[in-house]
């Protein structure tokens, strides 16, 4: 998984000060190391599963957490703040995945994917680590077949298990559209399941 460094300077010792009560950006910058922890990791996963390739996975993350650093001070509680960089890193996926996707074939080959959810190669077994490599490939496999916006949809239900309400605060549809989105999504992946595990079929005979 990417290395966790940010270039705000929002370092981790000082979120153990209490800021000065009459300095906001103090706060601010210590709410967001905070935020940054937290989140990283959902990030760090999701704009992968979003289609940003490798070779761009750290920008985009740290694009994501920019925006976020800039846009703290206008969050409204009324939304979770999950839902929020939700929809920071759906914005930002997709300028990266169509940045990428004019570039030339010859430099896509360069970046295979990595995988996000891969475990840490101490942490178990080859052949338990390639499983779940392969398994991730092929669910990234099944996803590049979603549009981008019945993919978000699909990622954060089946994947991040959001409800639908904050799916909605997320991408900025209402209900009504993320339910119908969210349908087409999973009847469009089982379908790419169905063709792939019927190719595979035929491959091993």
């Amino acid at each position: 998984m990417a290395a966790r460094a940010f270039t705000l300077g929002a370092g981790s010792a000082g979120a153990e000060v209490a800021p000065p009560a009459e300095s906001a950006d103090c706060e601010v910058a210590l709410e967001f190391d905070a935020i940054y922890e937290r989140h990283f990791d959902f990030v760090w996963r999701n704009v992968r599963r979003l289609g940003v390739p490798d070779c761009h996975a750290d920008d985009a993350v740290q694009e994501v957490f920019l925006v976020v650093h800039r846009k703290l001070s206008t969050f409204e509680p009324r939304s979770t703040l999950r839902a929020w960089i939700s929809g920071i890193v759906a914005r930002v996926a997709r300028e990266h995945r169509r940045a990428y996707a004019r570039k030339s074939p010859l430099a896509r080959t360069l970046s295979p994917p990595l995988d996000p959810d891969e475990v840490e190669s101490g942490a178990a077994g080859c052949d338990e680590a390639l499983a779940q490599a392969q398994a991730t490939r092929l669910l990234h496999a099944l996803l590049e077949g979603l549009d981008d916006n019945r993919r978000a949809v699909f990622v954060l239900a089946e994947l991040e298990q959001m409800t639908v309400p904050e799916i909605a605060e997320a991408t900025g549809a209402n209900v009504n559209t993320v339910y119908a989105r969210l349908r087409a999504a999973r009847k469009e992946f089982e379908q790419g399941a169905a063709r792939l595990r019927a190719r595979e079929g035929w491959r091993s005979r």
